[in-house]
């Protein structure tokens, strides 16, 4: 394929994915009778100038703009909540979320919360709270700029306790874009350091997915393909971005988020307490701990492991190498192999562990993960 065209893609969301893609969002807002958006983004991506261009150009389309930015890195409740505020106040009609995995999952969050009223945590997935999702919800765009998370294709959002830092999700096949429009010219733009988090938070979805035990073999087919596009395109997405590493690895974003559905596993739940507790980048936290986490469950699935090294095209087929592949990997785009080296002090270990074992990821692992195992593995990463 090439990559200076608009290609369609439904799986089962409709997918606009190639250059110049965003050009269609005033035309597809004004088909659907839709003029008064509601762009949900962070902070940072509110400023830049590609965005502010998308704002520009629906306004020269004579469509109502209402934009919400305030959220956290890490996303909380009190953010859908602010969000749910303007909504109100604004008489919108639509939900366009911009951004990455924080931005995106608070614009679906906001989609629910729009009619169902009840404490957010009540649709909580891990409590069964899916049951309760039973009301319309608004006309929903997604529109990444990273590859990472994948989350504009993916029904769920995952939300922290603004006290506990416990992360929910909520989730339901309503929350799901109508389209996604996914255009790898607005992640032309990403510095390195972001380029490189957002990717290992890729490969880690794909990696996982296809660990994960339950069976799905649609899933593992679209985690070795993301895999495959990771391999090609990472380091040059990070050292010396072209339009095709770009495309590669927005691809296989998508492609890791759509295979997770499968489940994630050990390493997941290693990062998700970093960022619920010490604020740090989810991509980041998950880098880190990728090369431990996949160690850890290389002993009883070495066939698995197999799979991945030939997929990494590695001369030993084993999950030995793929480990250090992935330390390799690390390296090749400036990320640290120690935990020490993001802020995580000994003293945190305790604490990490406990959230680590309590995190919804890891009972889909493929091998039981204990507090103990935790503990052992913050250590040995520090």
């Amino acid at each position: 394929m090439t990559f200076d065209k608009v290609y369609q893609y439904n799986f089962p969301t409709t997918i606009r994915f190639g250059a110049g893609a965003i050009k269609e969002l005033p035309a597809y807002l004004k088909q659907h009778g839709l003029n008064r958006p509601m762009i949900v983004t962070d902070p940072t991506i509110a400023t830049l100038p590609f965005f502010k261009a998308i704002v520009a150009d629906l306004e020269q389309h004579q469509l109502s703009v209402e934009v919400f930015s305030d959220i956290h890195k890490n996303p909380v409740k009190s953010d859908v909540y602010k969000g749910s505020d303007l909504w109100d106040g604004t008489s919108r009609d639509s939900i366009i979320g911009i951004g990455g995995g924080a931005a995106l999952d608070v614009a679906r969050a906001i989609v629910l919360r729009v009619n169902h009223r009840e404490d957010l945590f009540k649709y909580d997935d891990l409590i069964g709270g899916d049951v309760h999702v039973t009301n319309d919800v608004p006309h929903f765009i997604t529109i990444p700029t990273t590859s990472g998370t994948g989350s504009e294709v993916g029904r769920s959002a995952i939300i922290a306790d603004d006290e506990t830092h416990q992360k929910k999700i909520l989730f339901s096949p309503k929350l799901m874009a109508k389209i996604v429009f996914a255009d790898p010219v607005l992640t032309m733009d990403l510095p390195p350091f972001i380029t490189a988090a957002t990717g290992m938070d890729a490969l880690t979805h794909n990696m996982e997915a296809f660990l994960a035990k339950n069976p799905h073999p649609l899933c593992d087919g679209i985690a070795l393909e993301g895999i495959s596009l990771i391999k090609d395109s990472l380091v040059q997405a990070t050292n010396k971005p072209d339009l095709e590493s770009r495309s590669k690895m927005l691809m296989a974003s998508m492609m890791g988020a759509i295979a997770f559905q499968k489940g994630l596993g050990v390493v997941h739940s290693l990062a998700h307490p970093l960022s619920s507790l010490l604020d740090t980048h989810h991509g980041l936290a998950n880098a880190v701990n990728l090369p431990y986490g996949m160690e850890f469950n290389i002993a009883g699935f070495e066939d698995r492991f197999r799979r991945i090294a030939r997929t990494l095209d590695l001369k030993e087929e084993t999950g030995e190498a793929v480990v250090k592949y992935l330390f390799d990997l690390n390296t090749q785009v400036n990320i640290s192999h120690h935990l020490s080296d993001i802020g995580v002090k000994e003293a945190h270990i305790e604490t990490l562990s406990d959230l680590a074992f309590a995190d919804f990821a890891h009972p889909n692992n493929p091998k039981p993960v204990s507090r103990e195992d935790f503990k052992q593995l913050y250590l040995k990463a520090l």
